[in-house]
């Protein structure tokens, strides 16, 4: 029996691991904002661990999907943000386009290591699947026997 590792564990379609990032982000800044009245550092780290998760989450046929997400996910949170109450990510007085580009500038951070860290995890994930689909190639070939010819397929007509 083979042991799984950690880069194998994903199984997740990629519409559940989007939908389940969305609600931990609103999840994140929620809890943010009632500790604190802005989003602080608190959701930058929330934010990165979530990107890191939903990358070690999703199944390989939809790494593209979750290595899209993590600057979507983030424009996303901050137009419903800056669109409800724009004070929270900007100054008082900023309309709701200045308040996202205000929060993007000041999440900066979190945006680009959670999204470096889930590209990261995608590629170290793909490198493993793909190293593992060779070794269990390698092993098929083996185990032909010696002289059997290789199999044919005729068709008529």
């Amino acid at each position: 029996m083979s042991q799984r590792t950690l880069w194998e564990e994903g199984h997740e379609p990629g519409r559940q691991v989007v939908v389940l990032g969305v609600a931990l982000a609103l999840t994140v800044a929620a809890v943010d904002l009632l500790a604190f009245g802005r989003l602080t550092v608190l959701f930058d780290i929330g934010f990165v661990l979530l990107c890191l998760a939903l990358a070690l989450l999703v199944r390989p046929s939809d790494f593209f999907t979750v290595g899209v997400l993590p600057p979507l996910l983030m424009v996303g949170l901050f137009v419903l943000i800056g669109v409800a109450r724009p004070d929270v990510i900007a100054d008082a007085g900023d309309g709701a386009v200045q308040a996202v580009v205000s929060g993007l500038s000041h999440h900066a951070g979190a945006l680009i290591v959670g999204y470096l860290l889930s590209l990261g995890v995608l590629a170290l994930r793909q490198r493993v699947l793909s190293r593992q689909r060779g070794s269990q190639g390698g092993r098929q070939a083996a185990s032909n026997r010696s002289g059997s010819p290789a199999p044919t397929r005729t068709t008529s007509g």
